[in-house]
This record gives structure tokens, sequence and C-alpha cells, in this order.
């Protein structure tokens, strides 16, 4: 797969984990394209914190409007029928407040504790915060949707982070390209992996010793276009 076919995977399988009803707020980079692999029957809210609940289909160019907002990736963004905009205030505090069934996001790495570290490489990068911390905090379940390595092929699942933490002990799940990894109170455990990589070539890239579950599966893929939203 190319780094596009990649991400797209990594999005298909996250939108598995969406469940009919549910509230979702879809962090910048890859958990954006849940949106567009979401079950055909599965229906949920978006939330965007910039202030959408109810994010619909992106707008073509022609649609676009000064008075929509954006998504997590700044990109422009509009409510389903039935949707609502909603001031920055009423946003976060319904991210705060504990009413997101799911936050799916991104990271630069994350912990076989759970925590997570995805907003800046000290004198690299700096994308800045955001609304992270409050969506970690206050998402009933957080899973993080990443590539497995770096660009060059570095760790991003880690002993410990090694980045400044955005949050400490919240990511319950962790989908990559390679596998499906469940963060437990006794480490990190391999719950589905992809057949394209062994057992060995999945563990050389991840820091922390895995654990095998017992109910080990190959990685469900089943690759829809839909968008239950």
């Amino acid at each position: 797969m190319d780094r596009n076919e990649t991400k797209s995977f990594i999005a298909t399988r996250a939108a598995m984990e969406l469940r009919d009803g549910d509230v979702v707020n879809l962090g910048i980079g890859i958990p954006t394209r849940v949106a567009g692999h979401i079950p055909e029957g599965v229906h949920v809210t978006l939330h965007a914190e910039n202030g959408i609940v109810g994010v619909g289909p992106r707008p073509v160019p022609a649609e676009e409007r000064p008075y929509y907002t954006v998504d997590a990736g700044g990109v422009p963004a509009k409510a389903v029928k039935g949707g609502c905009y909603i001031d920055s205030l009423t946003s976060f505090a319904l991210a705060r407040g504990g009413h997101l069934d799911i936050t799916i996001l991104g990271t630069l790495e994350v912990d076989e504790q759970g925590s997570i570290a995805n907003w800046i490489i000290p004198g690299v990068k700096v994308p800045g915060m955001g609304g992270a911390m409050d969506l970690l905090a206050g998402a009933k379940r957080v899973i993080i949707a990443m590539t497995h390595t770096t660009h060059g092929g570095g760790i991003k699942i880690r002993k410990r982070c090694t980045l400044p933490l955005t949050a400490v002990g919240v990511a319950q799940r962790i989908i990559t390209e390679m596998a499906v990894i469940d963060v437990t109170p006794e480490g990190l455990v391999l719950v589905e992996h992809n057949p394209e990589y062994t057992m060995e070539q999945i563990q050389a890239v991840t820091e922390p010793e895995l654990r095998v579950s017992p109910d080990l599966k190959p990685m469900e893929m089943p690759w829809v276009e839909s968008t239950g939203i």
C-alpha cells in the first residue's frame, strides 16, 4: 500500500469502532477520513470542536460559505440537515462534560499506559495542542488511529512517551495499518493483526512487549465508502 492507501486502511478499520447513535469527535489527519468510511446502517453524530454538532460531508468549493466553520484539519465543513452551529464555549462544554461517546485522534507517540503525546516535537514541530486535552479528558472512549511508525520508520508506540504529554493514561485502543492493540492494566495486548505482517515484524516496530490475545484474529476490513452521518 502507498501512504494514502495506508491512511484509508486505518480509517476504515477505525470506523468499525462506531456504533449507531454515537456522538463522535474526529481529530486532525487520519481520523478525519473516518467520516467517509462509516459502515452502512450506522448513524452517528459527528462533533467538530470548532463549532458543529452534526458535521456533514465536506462541501465542494462551489458550496463553501464564509460563515461555515472548519473541521479539526482546518478544512471547510458544514452541518447536515438537523445539525447545528454552536459557539466555542458550548462546543468545549460538550467535550469537557463527558457528552462524547468516542474521540478518535492521531498522535506522535502513545505508550503502554495509554498516555498520548500529540501536540509538539520540541525544536522541530509545533502544530499546537488545539482541543486535544479537552477531548482526551472528556470522551468516554479514546481510540488512536495512526500509522504504526514515523515517516522514517521510527517508533511511535513506546514504553513511555518521550515527547511532552497531552494526556496521561487515556487511550484504550490503538489502530494502525499493522494491528489493533488494546491498552490494559497488564500492558499492550495484540487483538488483531494485518496478515501482511508477521508477529515479529509488528513487535520489531513496537517498543513495549506485546501480549498476544488468546482470541487474536486477522484485521477485518470490509471496504465500505458509506457515510452514515
